[in-house]
């Protein structure tokens, strides 16, 4: 059996430590992928047909590589990976029989889709022969145009990077985008499923246009002003003139944007304070809940049950509005983990992994 007969790719999700609704404004945010992955098995097959089989969330698909490929559904994320890889003159001459599998919680703030289109993107460009499969920033940049680009929709390029390239990175989000691995080891990671479903689309959609119209105002008044770059002191004096919540939200970014550029300085050191990285993720959370307002009561009760068992900090993960936390608790990692379950989440101890990869099929 040659190589291309059978192909297994996996891809992690990922927590965002830093950074959180800020990847959309140009800014830079902090993130690791995590031991939770989505896995595609392929076998190939003689004729151009993709059999997609995906038990987890009872779907089929028949796809045909030698029609155009239509979609069928907003977010049709299998077929629209093929469209872009397709498009950008990558050939695939045969179809496969695969299947999709995955342990990471959907639509819960830990990038399931986004895990499952850099997989598929990787998976596509093993089974075209590139050697860009190989490449992790451009399978990234490929699964985000997938994902984000394909289907007009709001979403940086932070969850595509994290789950390509793997391990603990800084992603700065202004065009034309750079990731920075950060050799650093972080241990403690305890993720903290809601099971309250949460509406991406809305919360990222209400968070940019408030931010962008407050930020729009800015420049009216602040010459030469920058997000990334006007100081602090400035802006809130400014910011005062707002009207709400445009202002609470505007304060809130310009405060994260700071305590991401301090946790940042502290990992590039790779020899940092465990207490005060969890200090800085309870600011970022106090400022995530109380001035963009996406954090919700049962989270806050999940961060609180973490903290009362030992962990050093916390904060919700993803847009929010529902879906998963996650505490930094090193050494107390059984402990938080009860704690969460016994306020109504639902627990996984979690560590940082490699990146998306291909395997060698069992």
């Amino acid at each position: 059996m040659s190589s291309l007969d059978e192909i297994v790719v996996v891809a992690p999700g990922r927590i965002c430590l830093f950074g959180e609704h800020q990847d959309f404004l140009g800014l830079r945010v902090i993130a690791c992928a995590i031991n939770l992955h989505i896995t595609i098995r392929g076998k190939r097959r003689k004729d151009r047909l993709f059999i997609i089989n995906m038990p987890d969330i009872g779907e089929t698909d028949t796809i045909d590589i030698s029609q155009p490929i239509t979609y069928r559904k907003k977010r049709d994320y299998m077929r629209s990976c093929l469209n872009v890889v397709l498009r950008e003159g990558y050939e695939i001459t045969c179809g496969y029989d695969v299947e999709v599998r995955g342990n990471i919680p959907i639509n819960a703030g830990t990038s399931s889709s986004s895990a499952l289109v850099t997989a598929w993107t990787k998976f596509l460009l093993i089974a075209s022969g590139s050697p860009d499969a190989d490449d992790p920033i451009r399978v990234a940049r490929l699964a985000h145009r997938a994902e984000v680009l394909e289907f007009k929709e709001p979403g940086g390029m932070m969850d595509h990077f994290t789950s390509s390239v793997g391990g603990t990175i800084s992603v700065d989000c202004r065009e034309p985008f750079e990731v920075e691995r950060l050799n650093v080891q972080l241990t403690g990671l305890v993720l903290g499923d809601s099971l309250e479903r949460k509406q991406t689309l809305d919360v990222l959609r209400s968070s940019k246009e408030d931010v962008l119209r407050g930020i729009r105002q800015l420049k009216e008044w602040i010459d030469d002003f920058d997000l990334r770059e006007t100081p602090t002191e400035v802006i809130l004096s400014y910011a005062r003139k707002l009207e709400e919540p445009i202002r609470r939200k505007v304060v809130a970014n310009v405060y994260n944007r700071d305590i991401c550029l301090k946790a940042l300085e502290m990992l590039r050191r790779g020899d940092f304070d465990p207490a005060e990285l969890g200090r800085l993720l309870l600011e970022h959370q106090a400022h995530l809940r109380d001035g963009l307002g996406v954090s919700t009561k049962k989270i806050d009760a999940m961060i609180e049950a973490a903290m009362a068992a030992g962990a050093l900090g916390g904060k919700i993960n993803g847009s929010g509005g529902g879906g998963c936390m996650f505490a930094y608790a090193p050494g107390k990692e059984e402990a938080v983990a009860r704690a969460i379950e016994e306020v109504g989440g639902v627990a996984y101890i979690v560590h940082v992994d490699p990146g998306a990869r291909l395997l060698t099929p069992r």
